[in-house]
């Protein structure tokens, strides 16, 4: 079952190919994880996963999505990650961080107090775009980067890699999805800018470049770099799958060991024709066309499910989101459905 076969990117090696999506849990304090992060994502390594990812980690205080977001933009908050990645790699898990910038869609509350732009009396903050055009309605106008503002942006991912180092991360995935900074900056339909950043294909991915550059400067060459990318707007006019297998392909050669394939996020109220694996024929689609390892995410809730993608070469590994939330232990039960056996921490192998 080459879902529970081991995965190798430089000198890391997941032991089987599902992976813990990176998932927002807005519980930080000043970019700090605590207690809850440890014991999330902690519960997550001893469920089985071979990686685990955090959530979007926010390179600066103004790249958070919201206040509770975590980050690694100063040193307290990579001492905080220190003993989170220590207990993980301790049960077997890869160990990955997401970094982030969220762009026109920061200075949010939390999705449990509604999750529309901050008031400024509840601390709202100036977001910043490729353009100044908001996300949607009532949200807040973005403030248009200039070329210190993008060499800013990059700066502070490198900066963020670096910590992340010291932090004890083994992978790090570059957030290029959902709307945000750099997704911005990739469709034409958030990226108005006449520059050498906008207009082109070239220019429109020209920071993704830049950062992929920067980090990997700082990041070891023993270590492996993914990117994250919404294979489409599924919006007429916008990024679509063909400049996503463009994108790919020249990522590969910059040091991209892994294309992490979504989709949307970029533009509100579009339709999205959403089903089990929705999304898997687009990383089959960049494997394929591009050359280059992909992962698979988007409503895969099934082991049966989660092994044929792997099996049919659709992608090298499955990330889960939801259905980790539901089951911390997915990897564990999977295995059992499959008749696989993998083994289980000391403490608990009397229940095996």
């Amino acid at each position: 079952m080459k879902l529970f076969t081991p995965f190798a990117q430089r000198s890391v090696s997941l032991r089987n190919r599902l992976v813990v999506a990176p998932m927002c849990e807005y519980s930080a304090t000043d970019g700090l994880p605590n207690d809850w992060h440890l014991v999330h994502l902690g519960s997550r390594a001893v469920g089985g996963a071979g990686l685990v990812i955090t959530e979007a980690t926010a390179v600066s205080p103004e790249g958070r999505i919201s206040l509770g977001d975590v980050g690694l933009w100063n040193e307290a908050q990579q001492i905080a990650w220190q003993p989170i990645t220590h207990f993980m790699k301790a049960h077997g898990a890869v160990v990955g961080v997401q970094l982030a910038h969220a762009g026109r869609k920061a200075s949010v509350m939390v999705p449990w107090e509604g999750g529309g732009p901050l008031a400024a009396d509840a601390g709202a903050w100036q977001t910043v775009a490729p353009s100044a055009i908001p996300f949607d309605t009532h949200w807040h106008v973005p403030q248009a980067l200039d070329k210190q503002g993008i060499a800013k942006v990059v700066a502070d991912f490198r900066a963020a890699a670096e910590r992340a180092l010291a932090a004890g991360f083994q992978l790090i995935e570059l957030h290029g999805a959902h709307g945000y900074l750099l997704h911005q900056f990739l469709s034409p339909l958030s990226n108005h800018r006449t520059d050498e950043y906008g207009g082109s294909f070239e220019n429109r991915t020209r920071i993704v470049r830049e950062v992929i550059t920067a980090v990997r400067e700082v990041w070891p060459e023993h270590l492996p770099l993914w990117l994250r990318v919404s294979a489409t707007d599924w919006s007429e006019g916008g990024w679509d799958v063909e400049q996503s297998v463009q994108l790919a392909g020249m990522v590969k050669s910059m040091g991209v060991d892994l294309v992490d394939v979504s989709s949307g996020g970029l533009v509100p109220h579009v339709k999205i024709p959403l089903s089990p694996g929705y999304q898997v024929p687009f990383a089959a689609r960049l494997r394929h066309d591009a050359g280059v390892a992909t992962g698979a995410v988007g409503l895969i809730t099934e082991s049966t499910h989660a092994a044929r993608i792997i099996e049919e070469g659709s992608a090298d590994v499955v990330l889960i989101a939801r259905e980790s939330l539901r089951d911390p232990y997915f990897p564990r039960r999977a295995a059992q459905e499959l008749g696989i056996t993998i083994t289980a921490p000391e403490q608990y192998q009397r229940a095996w």
